[in-house]
């Protein structure tokens, strides 16, 4: 299933959007809702889905600035834009930055999503095989690559403190988004995705073999904020931290 994020402030539009297709039968899976831009864009660093269908005009962050932002993060998605009668200007800097399509919010039909759900879902099956070659060639280049190698090398001995893409991109002295879109493409993962994997990772180590409790755990792996901490483990492993320990132990 392709996995598609819907990022909408109208939760009406929102609901209408979930309830006028059949996802499955169309080979996707609705993984995630936003009702602005900046959790939008969040969840896609966290885990990069293949679809976001995305309102323009929002709060915190439009669509257009979301599109822009994902794009600098060295994340290839699909934009399908949700805009009404006078956000043309908009669309225009949408399709420049690679949306695939818009589509009216107004006369949105079952037939306007089908149609553009079924271009997607061919463009997404055409390049799906270059995608695992390159990811391929992309893990055998990280060897290859010395500042990819030095990022990688700075998260693992960091990981407890706060690590940004800034910190980064002075490490091995390049710009911030020409690391990201780098480390990406040589590694097949966002910088925040690779933090996080590799902050659970531990987090599970220290559930496993310690007494310490889940907020220590968060702090010692570098989440400072108990609520994050939980949802990103919940994301990554499928349950909260202390449900992950007791189903462990009980084993």
């Amino acid at each position: 299933m392709w996995k598609v994020l819907l990022v909408e402030d109208e939760v009406f539009v929102r609901e209408s959007v979930k309830e006028l297709i059949r996802w499955e039968e169309m080979g996707f899976t609705v993984v995630g809702e936003a009702g602005d831009g900046a959790k939008a864009l969040e969840l896609i660093t966290a885990e990069p889905p293949d679809l976001v269908l995305s309102d323009i005009v929002m709060p915190k962050m439009d669509g257009i600035e979301l599109l822009k932002e994902t794009r600098r993060a060295g994340i290839q998605s699909r934009f399908v834009m949700l805009t009404c009668l006078g956000d043309f200007e908009y669309v225009r800097q949408a399709m420049e930055y690679g949306a695939s399509n818009y589509i009216l919010k107004l006369s949105m039909s079952v037939k306007d999503l089908r149609d553009t759900l079924q271009k997607i879902r061919l463009e997404l099956e055409k390049t799906a095989p270059t995608v695992k070659e390159s990811e391929a060639a992309s893990a055998k280049d990280k060897i290859k690559h010395p500042e990819v190698n030095k990022i990688i090398q700075y998260i693992e001995e960091h990981y407890q403190e706060e690590i940004t893409v800034k910190q980064l991109s002075q490490q091995v002295m390049m710009g911030e988004n020409y690391v990201s879109t780098l480390f990406k493409k040589k590694t097949g993962k966002t910088i925040i995705h690779y933090l996080h994997e590799l902050r659970v990772k531990k987090a599970i180590e220290y559930l496993l073999h310690t007494d310490m409790t889940v907020s220590e755990i968060g702090i010692k792996v570098g989440f400072f904020n108990d609520n994050y901490f939980i949802k990103i483990f919940k994301r990554m492993t499928g349950s909260t931290p202390n449900q992950y320990r007791k189903s462990e132990s009980s084993e």
